[in-house]
């Protein structure tokens, strides 16, 4: 972690930065503003928030599922499974999402794209992804010095003021209203695919059930798209890259076996 005198230097020279708008902002982000604590904090916060305003699902059966899926995830990607909590909120949106801290949320309307436990493996291991690759870090350093600058990153430094809750959901993933959601980058979304197919792979579960899982995403944009859509690359371009990545996905699958 840099000093805040440093941080101010850092901050009055933000334009020589390669932040430039689009999709890869946080690419290669040299600098993390924000530390583990900090954002584990701050996920834990928006994760009491969201529990706070939509109701867990009353469906055991799809609780017992996420569970089960969930719980050979992690084993297979080496966490401790009992230090994560996994929940199924009941929204009919089709989304999912992971906070910093080991919380997992997939909406009932996942359900409906994710009906097979290889394919909601597909959605789960993704976010557990985004978690150990960190992305929550990079991305809240890189938005918290482009969009909300000293004010933000003193805040989240000092360890102090909740004054940006709204603003820190947001940049977490969860959005003002669980609605307004920063998209991660191309580079992070590829990183928690790779990472998702191999873990899949490691647990038992076919990974060309992720190649599926985009499919039928691809079949609802047609309709306007499932929440999930607004904050991932197009379906088409997600189908190609995991193309690409399957057969060695199969190998660690085969081996495993």
């Amino acid at each position: 972690m840099i000093g805040r005198r440093g941080l101010l230097r850092l901050l009055a020279g933000a334009g020589a930065l390669p932040l430039a708008g689009g999709c890869d902002e946080s690419d290669g982000f040299p600098i993390p503003l924000v530390s583990d604590e900090t954002v584990r904090r701050l996920g834990l916060e928006s994760w009491e928030r969201l529990r706070a305003e939509i109701p867990a699902s009353g469906d055991r059966e799809l609780q017992q599922t996420l569970s089960q899926v969930g719980r050979r995830l992690l084993r297979a990607a080496g966490e401790d499974a009992a230090a994560w909590e996994m929940v199924v909120f009941a929204s009919p949106q089709v989304n999912a999402f992971v906070l910093p801290g080991g919380k997992i949320g997939v909406f009932e309307g996942m359900f409906r794209v994710a009906d097979l436990p290889d394919r909601l493996a597909a959605v789960v291991g993704h976010e557990i992804g985004h978690e150990q690759a960190e992305h929550a870090q990079e991305r809240l350093s890189a938005a918290a010095l482009k969009q909300l600058g000293l004010w933000l990153v003193g805040a989240a430094l000092e360890l102090g003021d909740v004054a940006y809750a709204n603003e820190i959901a947001a940049l977490l993933g969860i959005g003002v209203e669980f609605g307004l959601v920063l998209p991660y980058s191309r580079r992070q979304e590829l990183e928690a695919d790779r990472l998702g197919l191999f873990t899949m792979a490691e647990a038992g579960f076919d990974p060309r059930a992720a190649v599926d899982l985009w499919r039928h995403m691809d079949r609802l944009a047609d309709g306007g798209g499932p929440a999930f859509l607004s904050t991932h690359p197009a379906p088409e371009a997600r189908i190609e890259a995991l193309e690409g990545i399957l057969p060695e996905a199969l190998q660690v699958a085969r081996r495993a076996g």
